[in-house]
């Protein structure tokens, strides 16, 4: 028998023999290659695991809530396994404890503050999703990693430890009290319901007092949706009183909680000068279509689904409609304005993200000065009259934003700072507000002075 071969009859004879006191192997959820698989690593020096296990825990008889925040439930128990993975010699295999260089490895104990997401995020790390989820049966879990490929047969070496890591997970999971999983239980509940019930407050998003909005990436969480809180200093928001704060319910586990509310087709600037969490913000808003863990700093962020952004970027179109801003074609790509062919500037491709955004009547459009293309969002005295920039169309023809709140985030910007409906200022992460109609006298006199010294 070859090597491939052995390792396969050794994965197929520990899922048919392994029976734990209360842990089982999730026989319906054996898919071979996919989900239950016993490989030798490319360089030799480890065996590559994966197999489905269900620990026999009726959670949603215990806690007796809506099943919809199972997933909370999950996440925690996921999350208790992680933080005793280096602690307990038996869960080593999830981390290629013993495995030269197994830092490879350590994708599986990464720790992970989002419980659900509608969209593909970290599908390399452990988590909960449609594969590590508890119902009624118990807790279902992919366990997975890696260990030191074994001397001669090994065939009982590995049943041995993948059995012992099976049993341990199935402990951790057994003695964890309901309580503990029941804040991760309501606080998915909360998100779900409090996402849900934003078009009848007339909203599309919601930023409570007290979230803590900066990241902390690492190798395994680079981007800033799957990224746990900043470590140090990581100042909480706290809606400035002009901004009208909301107070909201929570639904599921009581209380209210008070926060900025973004209005449905409102235009909100977020202002501020350099480095002073403006982008952070922004982020903080569409890591809002997530569900979040307790702790984790945006557990009580929720924004409509369907938010998107738009930003600069060179791209080829085909058949794309940016007649919003452009009256006339430039050279070098074809068609006409309402269905441009050919390769795309930054800013035709961020016009037309714009376009469509507007056309599927998405809730709330995001975009961020350091990632956009200016000459589409302020006007310039060299500009042709052909293009007609954001700024403009928000002072000339609203209408044509549709139902899309707008929310951007600008320091350099003036004259589209000035078209907004309500303006936030970020000074040292901190928020204070700004009356639009001082702020338009202010740009204003800043402008005289400005138009007086060059005719000097």
């Amino acid at each position: 028998m070859d090597d491939a071969g052995r390792w396969d009859e050794a994965i197929g004879s520990f899922l048919h023999s392994y029976t734990g006191d209360g842990t089982q192997i999730d026989s319906s959820r054996v898919q071979p290659g996919i989900t239950a698989f016993l490989v030798r690593s490319f360089d030799g020096a480890a065996l590559q695991f994966s197999f489905p296990v269900v620990v026999q825990r009726n959670l949603p008889a215990e806690i007796a809530l809506d099943p919809a925040g199972a997933d909370g439930a999950a996440a925690t128990l996921i999350e208790r396994v992680k933080g005793q993975a280096e602690s307990v010699p038996a869960l080593g295999p999830l981390y290629g404890k013993g495995v030269p260089g197994s830092q490879r490895y350590r994708d599986t104990i990464e720790p992970y503050t989002v419980i659900h997401s509608d969209e593909t995020l970290a599908s390399h790390l452990w988590k909960a999703d449609a594969r590590n989820f508890c119902d009624c049966e118990g807790i279902h879990v992919i366990l997975r990693g890696a260990m030191p490929c074994p001397d001669g047969d090994g065939r009982r070496q590995v049943a041995d430890a993948l059995g012992g890591l099976a049993d341990a997970v199935g402990t951790i999971v057994e003695k964890t009290p309901a309580r503990v999983v029941d804040a991760s239980w309501l606080a998915s509940l909360d998100q779900k319901r409090l996402r849900r019930g934003l078009r009848e407050r007339g909203l599309v998003a919601f930023v409570a007092d007290g979230s803590k909005l900066a990241r902390t990436l690492t190798h395994h969480r680079c981007f800033f949706r799957v990224a746990g809180p900043k470590t140090g200093v990581n100042i909480p928001f706290c809606c400035p009183v002009e901004l009208d704060p909301v107070e909201l319910g929570l639904p599921a586990s009581g209380g209210t909680v008070t926060g900025l509310g973004i209005r449905q087709r409102e235009v909100l600037a977020i202002a501020g000068s350099n480095a002073q969490g403006k982008s952070t913000f922004l982020e903080g808003i569409l890591a809002g279509r997530d569900d979040h863990a307790p702790h984790d700093g945006r557990e009580l962020v929720v924004t409509a689904r369907g938010a998107c952004t738009a930003e600069s970027t060179t791209m080829g179109l085909a058949g794309a409609d940016i007649s919003m801003f452009f009256s006339t074609l430039p050279p070098g790509v074809s068609g006409t304005v309402r269905s441009v062919h050919g390769m795309g500037s930054g800013s035709m491709t961020m016009a037309w993200q714009v376009q469509s955004a507007i056309a599927r009547h998405a809730p709330l459009l995001i975009i961020d000065e350091d990632r956009a293309a200016p000459n589409l969002l302020v006007k310039s005295c060299l500009q042709k009259e052909e293009i007609t920039p954001l700024s403009e169309i928000l002072f000339h023809d609203r209408t044509k934003m549709g139902d899309t709140a707008l929310v951007f985030a600008a320091c350099a910007m003036d004259t589209l700072i000035a078209r907004a409906d309500r303006i936030m200022v970020l000074d040292r992460h901190e928020a204070s507000a700004i009356d639009t109609g001082e702020f338009r006298r202010m740009l204003a006199e800043t402008l005289r002075k400005t138009a007086d010294g060059l005719e000097k």
